[in-house]
C-alpha cells in the first residue's frame, strides 16, 4: 500500500484517556472493519511515566472503513473521555514550507508553484521596454504648479 493510500486508511482518536492500550483502542474500533494497525506515539520526554500522548491512530485495511469509524466514534466516550475522531493528515514535510532550514526559494514545492518559463520572461520584458521608450518624469503634468499653497481668491 502506498504512503498516501495509507493516510487515506487511517483515523486520528485524540482525547484517549491514560489508561487506552493499543489493545483496547483496537477493541473499540474492530466492529468498524479489518485493522491494519494501531499506533499510540509515546511522548518525548524520558523521565514520562505517560504510556501514550493522549491520542492514536487507527489504519484500516480497507479506506472505505474510515468513515464508518468516523461516524460511529467521533465524540463517543472510551473510558471515561470524549474521543475525536477525524480522518487522519499526513504529517508535514521538515524540509518544505515555512520553519524550513531551506530557503523557501530553493524548495521543489515553491519552485513548481512559481516557476516563470523562459517564454513568459521574455514577453514581460518586450512589454515593458514598448511602454518605456523615455525615463520616466515625476515632475510631468506639474508645469502649471509654480505656486505652493492656496490659490489666492
Amino acid at each position: 500500500m502506498t504512503e498516501q493510500a495509507r493516510w487515506k486508511s487511517t483515523v486520528y482518536v485524540g482525547g484517549l484517556a491514560p489508561m487506552v492500550t493499543a489493545a483496547s483502542l483496537q477493541a473499540a474500533f474492530l466492529p468498524f472493519g479489518e485493522i491494519a494497525d494501531v499506533s499510540l506515539p509515546k511522548p518525548e520526554g524520558p523521565n514520562s511515566t505517560e504510556l501514550h500522548r493522549g491520542f492514536g491512530y487507527v489504519e484500516f485495511e480497507d479506506p472505505e472503513d474510515v468513515k464508518d469509524a468516523i461516524d460511529n466514534m467521533d465524540q463517543a466516550e472510551l473510558f471515561g473521555r470524549v474521543i475525536k475522531v477525524n480522518a487522519a493528515k499526513p504529517p508535514k514535510n521538515a524540509n518544505e514550507g515555512l520553519g524550513s532550514k531551506t530557503a523557501l526559494w530553493e524548495q521543489e514545492g515553491w519552485l513548481a508553484e512559481n516557476a516563470v518559463s523562459e517564454e513568459d520572461r521574455l514577453a514581460a520584458e518586450r512589454a515593458k521596454s514598448g511602454t518605456e521608450d523615455k525615463p520616466y518624469d515625476p515632475m510631468e503634468g506639474l508645469e502649471g504648479l509654480d505656486v505652493a499653497g492656496p490659490k489666492p481668491a
